[in-house]
């Protein structure tokens, strides 16, 4: 029996009142039983971040997929390549609050928390553990002009042509305003 949590719990529940004695032990037993059910996920979610892999990228964008309803990251390497991560469903406690974190991090970079979820016998799912502001920063030009092709399915005269309408300089890096600015050449 680990006391430490009836300690905590009995702390939680305040001063005994005279006379209330049975009704102050079934608050102390409830809430030593609350907090074994925290202590518990938090040990899970421990776990589960010191054995997820951990990257940096650039948090693109966030969207919830309509078959599963997971928050989906598209994420940037420094290097320009894209990554999906998905989190929890986005009715789940976790799942909402790693959602809202995500797109409170948008246009952002961020040390990535990454696990594989089994999705059958042969496949995993790339899920996100947590993730942790690295600020704003610029991005190099090389990796704009890859988020921007992506945005253009492949077609290099149009992505040129975006880039080149914003005003955006050949080398060096660029705002993620900047960034933006050549996305809205892109709409029609």
């Amino acid at each position: 029996m680990d006391y430490s949590l009836v300690i905590a719990a009995a702390q939680a529940a305040g001063p005994c009142p005279p006379g209330q004695e049975a009704d102050w032990g079934r608050r102390v037993h409830s809430l030593t039983v609350d907090l074994h059910m925290v202590a518990q996920q938090a040990a899970q979610d421990i776990a589960r971040l010191e054995s997820a892999k951990r990257f940096v990228a650039f948090l693109e964008k966030v969207e919830i997929e309509e078959t599963s309803r997971r928050g989906l990251l598209t994420l940037r390497s420094p290097g320009g390549d894209a990554e999906h991560i998905r989190t929890e469903q986005q009715e789940t406690d976790r799942g909402r609050r790693l959602i809202e974190r995500a797109r409170s991090l948008e246009g952002r970079w961020v040390l990535v928390y990454r696990y594989n979820e089994a999705a059958g016998a042969t496949r995993s799912i790339r899920m996100l553990a947590h993730l942790m502001d690295l600020g704003e920063g610029a991005l190099t030009v090389n990796l704009a002009k890859k988020i921007l092709l992506d945005d253009t399915d492949g077609s290099v005269p149009r992505a040129q042509a975006a880039w080149t309408a914003a005003g955006l300089p050949e080398t060096g890096s660029i705002t993620v305003e900047q960034l933006q600015r050549a996305r809205e050449e892109l709409t029609p």
